[in-house]
C-alpha cells in the first residue's frame, strides 16, 4: 500500500513539473501581413534573424512555401528568445566561385600581390591594381537593380533604347573594382559575364544577367527579389562576425520634367544602415559643393520598407542614381565619366563609413 502511494505521489509530481515547463515555454504566434518574410517577422518581434531563422523554419515548416516564404494571413509560431538556434555547425555552406586569378611574376611568391585579374570587369579593366589595404576585412554585397528578363525602367535616347539595369550595373562594376583595389572582399550578386565596364554613352540592352554564383534570374518579380535576398543572407551567415555591408543601386523612373539628385534609403531600425547612407550622402554633398558651388544638392536620406531593405541581413543602403526619363539626369548616367565619378563618390562615403565603424570598436 505504501509503495503504491509513493508511486502515485511521484506521478503527480512529474505531471505537475511537466505542466509548469509547458506553461513556461508557451508559444507566441503572429499573423503574417503583406510583404512579410521570415527576417522581417523576426525583426519586428525583437528576434535576431541570424540566430532564430532555422528555428522559425522548423516550427512553421507546414505553413511555408517551397522557398521558405511566408504566406499572408497565415499564423506563425515564434522561436523562444532564450534558445540560440544557430551554432557554428549550422552555418549554411556555400562554395564560393573563384572569380579572380592572382597574377604573379615567376619566383615572386614571397612578394606582396600587386594586382588581380578579373574578366568580369571587361577587357579594358580586367587588371585590378591592389592599391591599399584600407578595406581589409570588409565584405560588400553589390546588387544592381533588375537584370535578366527585367531591364527595369526604360527610355529612348536619340532613337535607341536605354535601360535602368545596364547603367546601374556599370556603376556597380566601377564601385566593385575600387573596393577590391583597396582590399575589400566583394560579391557582385547580379552580374553579366560579357558586359564589363563600358566607356560608352549607349549601353546595349541585353537579358543575360545571372544571380550569384550563376543562377538564372526568374521572370517573376517576387521570386527575383527572394532569390537575391536569399543569396545575400546565406553569404552573410557564412561570414558572420565580419564587417559586412550591402549596396543596392537603381535608376529611378519619374515624369520627364522631374530632375532629381542622387538619394538614399535605409532600414528604419538599422543604425548602421542609416550611418552608411549618411556617409555616402555626405560624400556627394561635399563633391557637389566643390564642383557645382552655385547649385544646391537636394539628395536625401530616408528609411523605406522596400522588400530588399526589409528582408536582407547586412546593414545596407539603397541608392537611386537619377531619373532615366529626365534629360538632365540622362546626362549624369549616359556620360561614362559621370558614372565613374558616381562610383568614386559612393566609394569615398563607403570608406569613411568603414573607418568610422573601426574607430567605434
Amino acid at each position: 500500500m505504501r509503495s503504491i502511494l509513493k508511486k502515485l505521489l511521484l506521478l503527480f509530481f512529474y505531471l505537475t513539473i511537466s505542466d509548469l515547463a509547458i506553461a513556461q515555454t508557451s508559444q507566441i504566434k503572429v499573423i503574417a501581413i503583406g510583404g512579410d518574410g521570415i527576417y522581417s517577422i523576426l525583426r519586428k518581434n525583437g528576434l535576431e534573424p541570424t540566430k532564430h531563422y532555422r528555428a522559425f523554419i522548423k516550427l512553421n515548416k507546414e505553413n511555408l512555401t517551397v522557398n521558405n516564404g511566408v504566406l499572408k494571413g497565415r499564423t506563425y509560431i515564434l522561436p523562444t528568445i532564450e534558445k540560440d538556434t544557430i551554432g557554428n555547425n549550422e552555418t549554411p555552406s556555400i562554395t564560393d566561385k573563384i572569380e579572380s586569378k592572382i597574377i604573379e611574376k615567376p619566383n615572386d611568391n614571397l612578394l606582396p600581390k600587386k594586382q588581380i585579374n578579373d574578366p568580369l570587369f571587361g577587357k579594358d579593366y580586367d587588371v585590378v591594381p591592389l592599391e591599399s589595404s584600407n578595406l581589409n576585412g570588409a565584405i560588400y554585397y553589390l546588387i544592381s537593380g533588375h537584370g535578366g528578363p527585367d531591364p527595369g525602367a526604360i527610355e529612348t535616347y536619340n532613337g535607341k533604347l536605354i535601360s535602368e539595369d545596364e547603367y546601374a550595373y556599370d556603376v556597380t562594376l566601377r564601385l566593385a573594382r575600387r573596393l577590391i583595389s583597396n582590399g575589400a572582399k566583394v560579391y557582385i550578386i547580379i552580374k553579366d559575364e560579357n558586359d564589363g565596364i563600358r566607356d560608352k554613352k549607349i549601353l546595349e540592352v541585353d537579358y543575360d544577367e545571372v544571380n550569384y554564383p550563376d543562377k538564372p534570374i526568374s521572370k517573376s518579380q517576387k521570386l527575383r527579389l527572394r532569390q537575391r535576398t536569399k543569396t545575400v543572407n546565406n553569404l552573410y551567415l557564412k561570414h558572420k562576425g565580419a564587417y559586412q555591408r550591402l549596396i543596392v543601386t537603381h535608376v529611378d523612373s519619374r515624369s520627364k520634367s522631374k530632375n532629381i539628385d542622387v538619394f538614399f534609403y535605409h532600414h528604419h531600425n538599422s543604425k548602421s544602415g542609416k550611418q552608411l547612407a549618411k556617409n555616402i550622402h555626405k560624400s556627394f554633398k561635399e563633391k557637389y559643393a566643390k564642383h557645382q558651388p552655385n547649385r544646391i544638392y537636394s539628395g536625401s536620406v530616408k528609411s523605406r520598407g522596400l522588400y530588399l531593405i526589409k528582408n536582407t541581413l547586412p546593414a545596407m543602403v539603397y541608392i537611386e542614381l537619377g531619373n532615366i526619363k529626365n534629360k538632365k539626369d540622362q546626362k549624369r548616367i549616359l556620360n561614362y565619366e559621370n558614372r565613374k565619378a558616381l562610383a568614386k563618390w559612393v566609394f569615398n562615403g563607403v570608406l569613411a563609413d568603414y573607418n568610422e565603424s573601426k574607430s567605434l570598436h
